[in-house]
C-alpha cells in the first residue's frame, strides 16, 4: 500500500512539473486601430487636409479625403464602434473636432481611403466643427508647426441602430451616450504641417 501512495504522489509531482512548465496561456490581441497608408504619428499627406475654400487656413489643393483606417481584436461583446477625429492644439489649445462618426455595425473592420469623406451606410454622421457629418481635414494655422490628430475608436455594446445613437450629436453628446456602454478603445495619432 505505501508503495502504490508513493508512486501515486510522485505521478502526480510529474504532472504538476509538466504543468508548470507549459507555456503560458497566449493573452488576446490587444485592440488596435492602423493606417494602411500611416504609421503612428506620421505626417498626412496633402491629399488628407481639409479643402474648404472659405476657411483661409485650408490648403487649396488638398483633396480631404480621410485617410484608410483598419481595426482589429475588438473587445468581446462589441456591438457597434464610434469614431472621432480631434486636433487638441486646435482653436487655440482648446481642441477643434474634425470628425465624429458612430453606429459603426461591429462586423465593419474599417474604412478605405476616403470612405468617411462622404456618407455612408456604414455609419451615422454626427457633427464636426464644421457642423459637417463626414470627416473634415487639417487646415491648421500655417504659421505654426504641425498639429496632431487624435483618433479614437470606441467599441461599443450598443446595437448600430439604439435610440441613442441619434443622428447629428456632437462629440460631447455622444460621449455622454456612450457613458458605460464603452468596452474598450483604439487609438492612432497623425500629424500635418502646411507644404
Amino acid at each position: 500500500m505505501k508503495r502504490s501512495l508513493r508512486s501515486v504522489l510522485t505521478a502526480g509531482a510529474l504532472a504538476a512539473g509538466a504543468l508548470m512548465i507549459q507555456p503560458a496561456a497566449r493573452a488576446a490581441d490587444p485592440f488596435t486601430l492602423t493606417s494602411s497608408a500611416y504609421q503612428d504619428n506620421a505626417v498626412m499627406d496633402i491629399k488628407n487636409a481639409g479643402n474648404v475654400k472659405e476657411v483661409p487656413s485650408c490648403v487649396a489643393e488638398a483633396g480631404n479625403l480621410s485617410p484608410p483606417l483598419a481595426w482589429s481584436s475588438a473587445p468581446e461583446g462589441t456591438k457597434s464602434f464610434a469614431l472621432t477625429m480631434v486636433d487638441p492644439e486646435g482653436f487655440g489649445g482648446a481642441g477643434f473636432i474634425h470628425m465624429v462618426v458612430y453606429g459603426i455595425p461591429a462586423s465593419v473592420t474599417g474604412f478605405a481611403e476616403g470612405e468617411l469623406s462622404k456618407p455612408s451606410d456604414k455609419f451615422v454622421g454626427g457633427k464636426n466643427a464644421r457642423e459637417m457629418a463626414t470627416y473634415f481635414g487639417p487646415c491648421p494655422p500655417n504659421t505654426v508647426g504641425a498639429h496632431h490628430y487624435t483618433l479614437i475608436l470606441m467599441a461599443t455594446d450598443l446595437d448600430p441602430k439604439a435610440p441613442e445613437l441619434k443622428p447629428g450629436m456632437t462629440r460631447d453628446e455622444l460621449l455622454a451616450a456612450l457613458k458605460g456602454h464603452v468596452k474598450g478603445t483604439a487609438g492612432l495619432i497623425l500629424r500635418f504641417k502646411h507644404p
